[in-house]
């Protein structure tokens, strides 16, 4: 490839690009909205919270030393991740509570990426992220759903126009932020009423010997200082 290609192939993924007019980040925040808040909805974009739930507990377990036997994304938004190593100890501990944690703290680092202007290297390394865990993806649907999801991310950050990029990037963003606030919240109905005695939550508080409950508090203190933070970014506040 030519020098020349290659110089300005870096500055289109690192170089900065100009930030979008207000009103297209309030819009953006409004889509993601309406994409979180109706249960119908919900039942389709939660996939997408799914894929980060289910990435942060692989990306985890891999940092801590586990070895990763594979990932399995279901049609009805649930998800599994299978690691090997020690059953207790700081590392299952930290990729237990990766899941629900992972997709506000993606937000808020993508809020962060947003503020200081590259639109377009966010694009581009989620779609590295979704392409690395397409390798670990162990089921057909969960194949689809990554490649569906990293196709998206990749014709938008090339083919498209800054604007278009700008729009989608902060609608991801903001998806991420708003919609990992309420998978906590049907956690918490679901023990409410269904026990869910198999949660992260409760996997946690059998592995730290501590309530089930302070975990769950844990997970909205995450994404709800999360929601926090990254609106402040994007709104520029």
């Amino acid at each position: 490839m030519d020098p020349t290609s290659l110089g300005d192939l870096w500055d289109r993924v690192f170089g900065t690009q100009s930030a979008p007019d207000e009103w297209l980040v309030i819009a953006t925040a409004a889509v993601a909205l309406v994409a979180v808040v109706p249960r119908a909805l919900w039942r389709l974009s939660r996939n997408a919270i799914t894929i980060a739930h289910e990435g942060g507990h692989g990306l985890i377990a891999l940092c801590t030393g586990r070895r990763l036997d594979g990932i399995r994304l279901h049609s009805d938004t649930s998800g599994l991740t299978v690691s090997r190593g020690k059953p207790t100890g700081l590392g299952m501990i930290l990729t237990a509570a990766a899941g629900y944690t992972a997709p506000p703290l993606l937000g808020l680092g993508g809020a962060w990426l947003l503020a200081a202007d590259h639109i377009t290297l966010l694009l581009w390394l989620t779609t590295a992220l979704l392409l690395a865990m397409l390798v670990m993806i162990r089921n057909a649907y969960g194949a689809l759903t990554v490649i569906v999801t990293g196709a998206a991310f990749l014709l938008i950050s090339w083919l498209t126009s800054p604007d278009v990029q700008a729009a989608f990037a902060y609608t991801a963003v903001w998806f991420l932020l708003l919609g990992g606030v309420r998978p906590a919240f049907e956690l918490q109905s679901k023990r409410r009423y269904d026990g869910a005695g198999d949660s992260d939550a409760d996997q946690l508080g059998r592995l730290t010997h501590t309530p089930p409950t302070l975990w769950l508090l844990f997970f909205h203190a995450v994404s709800l200082c999360s929601l926090i933070g990254g609106g402040r970014w994007l709104l520029d506040l």
